[in-house]
């Protein structure tokens, strides 16, 4: 069951980390250097089907959530629906926000976004995992085959799931037509960053900054 004390402060981690993380994918997209690798399969996906990304993303997460009801529902609670019904949408209006704001971008102003993007990311998914709300349907993929299936710690799991997302939406992304050119735009240096990396850095985000957040 999910610890129900201190209520206020874990409702607010929850969406605090929800909607920064469907801000951080806005970012990760404004700087095309490859996004996180569940928003490359989701790009992959997006390519191929043609409805709004909002609601392909429903769709998909609640695939998901099927997957997490059958194996552990211990991570499926208010966070996960915000995530489910909401992340697409937010990342899909801050995108247009940010494009009106910075149409054409330097690269420069791209690598800046890419740092910002990476941070802001594994900051909120510390903060609504840490927060015991429940987690993204993707995120749970990971954590129940950790906990559940103890086939090895959450970072080493989440690498591997990361990597099968890459490779899939990249698939995917050709498949639909996609030009090999623009691979780097979904599946680029900021996508094997993060693959590598977002493991660990949530973990090091949940040690200094949401486990002392939710007990001080």
């Amino acid at each position: 069951m999910f610890n129900i004390e201190k209520p206020k402060r874990r409702i607010a981690m929850s969406v605090l980390g929800v909607l920064t993380g469907g801000i951080s994918v806005a970012i990760f997209k404004t700087a095309a250097f490859g996004v996180d690798p569940f928003q490359t399969f989701m790009a992959g996906l997006d390519s191929m089907i043609p409805i709004s990304f909002g609601t392909l993303y429903v769709i998909t997460n609640a695939v998901l959530l099927l997957f997490a009801l059958i194996f552990d529902r211990h991570y499926i609670n208010l966070a996960t629906f915000i995530n489910l019904f909401l992340l697409g949408y937010i990342t899909q209006f801050t995108y247009d926000f940010i494009q009106n704001i910075l149409p054409n971008p330097s690269v420069i102003t791209r690598a800046i976004c890419l740092v910002i993007g990476i941070v802001i990311l594994c900051i909120g998914s510390a903060l609504y995992m840490t927060a015991d709300l429940g987690v993204s349907t993707y995120d749970s993929v990971a954590l129940i085959i950790s906990n559940t299936w103890k086939k090895g710690q959450f970072k080493y799991i989440r690498i591997v799931t990361d990597l099968v997302c890459v490779v899939v939406g990249s698939v995917l992304f050709l498949l639909a037509g996609g030009n090999i050119k623009d691979i780097p735009t979904i599946a680029g240096i900021g996508t094997i960053i993060t693959a590598f990396f977002m493991g660990p850095l949530i973990e090091f985000f949940n040690e200094k900054i949401a486990r002392p957040l939710l007990n001080k």
